[in-house]
């Protein structure tokens, strides 16, 4: 067995371990670690199939992003572990048919009938000229131009929508119009009162006293 062979071993090892970590953690944070473990291990496997476009791909967008957005987000929220761990027992043997039920699947559809070498052979050797990653930038800026740009208007919608509804006025949230900051002047920030002098309630005969006492002021 070679090196490459081992290293593909080694990363779908992992990865399947790191898959059912996930789904059988009860701490939540932990699950989303051991989910970016996945993914990692993940683009190693991409990486070794010569597609390192895909391999950092799901590095930068799903580890980098996307994981560690859930991550801060499972943080902030108040998730209440008790009442997770008490209706785990009871959703387990729904949970339990569901996994059953996805593994027969994933079984029917990549047994060896569909997969294989003699239904798919090896590819050949890809030369060290070839760069896969221009390859695939320039399918997809000329042959799917449209199905890109129309993928692209519909994250931008996306984007303005969840926006929209998050974006809500508050009258007990105080914030500042910059318009109005600007247009202010002097006259609006500052204002000189002139008051007469105020013995703030001392009498003659207290304020007598306090000279006794070495009080000047």
């Amino acid at each position: 067995m070679g090196f490459e062979k081992f290293l593909f071993y080694v990363f779908a090892l992992i990865t399947l371990w790191a898959s059912g970590m996930v789904v059988t953690r009860r701490n939540p944070v932990h699950a989303v670690l051991f989910l970016v473990l996945a993914f990692v291990t993940s683009a190693a496997l991409w990486i070794l199939l010569e597609a390192e476009f895909l391999g950092i791909v799901l590095v930068l967008v799903y580890v980098g992003a996307v994981m560690v957005l859930f991550l801060f987000v499972v943080m902030m929220l108040d998730v209440d572990i008790a009442t997770l761990r008490a209706n785990f027992t009871h959703y387990l043997p729904l949970g339990t048919f569901v996994t059953v039920v996805m593994a027969t699947e994933i079984f029917l559809v990549v047994g060896s009938a569909n997969f294989g070498l003699v239904i798919f052979p090896p590819p050949e050797p890809i030369s060290m000229a070839v760069d896969n990653t221009r390859e695939l930038g320039f399918l997809l800026y000329t042959i799917y131009i449209y199905p890109v740009e129309i993928a692209s208007v519909i994250l931008l919608v996306a984007i303005i929508a969840a926006i929209r509804l998050t974006l809500r006025q508050r009258p007990e949230n105080k914030c500042i119009n910059p318009s109005v900051q600007v247009r202010v002047e002097r006259s609006n920030r500052v204002r000189i009162v002139k008051m007469a002098s105020e013995n703030f309630g001392i009498t003659t005969s207290e304020k007598d006293t306090l000279l006794d006492n070495g009080v000047t002021k």
